[in-house]
């Protein structure tokens, strides 16, 4: 299933989200003006690698920044073109709504800290692991977790594929983030170590539901 767009109209312009869809859009540009070789240097830079992390030891080639600050320089950081767009859309079809609810700068250290707490998630699991772990999903299934709770009823445009059948459907977004929920849970258990860090989603989405209840930021009401 792929999202399409949600009925929740913003009542602000969501700065921060575009923002920070821009600067993951420009540093996916660095990365391809540095060629084949070179932005696999850079990955590895710039990636949060768990072994370097719990043993605070930066291996060659060497990180541009001391290892526990790769937990933020990663989240900018994508493998490909399908890695990037498909967190550049869930971003930019569910980061409006929850920005406009915890306003610019809160939703800024949200997605944040998010993000690290996913990536520590994923340390947790498998702190000795040497494997470079880039990309923005964890600190974005933090904002799916969040509009989980803020926005349960809203009607998500979705593209759904049924074998050979392709079709837009309306479904609620309690049910869309639920199942994407559950397809996290399953696949880290069937699909543990096969590239993705399906444990950093995890981590991140109870990260922004638990900010939702502990906070309870309310929704801005539109004046007409």
């Amino acid at each position: 299933m792929i999202p399409l767009k949600d009925d929740i109209p913003s009542s602000t312009y969501p700065y921060v989200t575009i923002s920070i869809i821009a600067a993951n859009v420009l540093v996916f540009v660095y990365e391809l003006m540095l060629g084949m070789g070179g932005a696999e240097a850079f990955i590895y830079k710039t990636a949060a690698i768990p072994y370097e992390i719990t043993h605070l030891l930066d291996t060659s080639p060497r990180s541009i920044v001391p290892p526990p600050f790769t937990l933020l320089t990663a989240m900018f950081v994508h493998g490909g073109l399908l890695h990037l767009g498909g967190n550049m859309l869930f971003l930019w079809i569910f980061g409006d709504n929850v920005e406009d609810t915890f306003g610019h700068f809160k939703f800024l250290i949200f997605y944040i800290f998010a993000g690290i707490v996913a990536s520590f998630t994923h340390i947790l699991v498998e702190p000795s692991s040497i494997t470079p772990m880039v990309g923005a999903s964890g600190a974005i299934a933090g904002v799916l977790g969040a509009y989980f709770l803020l926005f349960p009823r809203a009607q998500v445009n979705t593209l759904v594929f049924l074998f050979f059948f392709v079709t837009v459907a309306r479904i609620p977004a309690i049910i869309f983030l639920g199942f994407w929920f559950l397809m996290q849970l399953l696949s880290s258990g069937f699909n543990a170590g096969g590239g993705i860090a399906w444990y950093a989603h995890i981590g991140g989405f109870v990260t922004g539901a638990l900010t939702v209840v502990i906070f309870r930021p309310k929704r801005r009401r539109r004046i007409s």
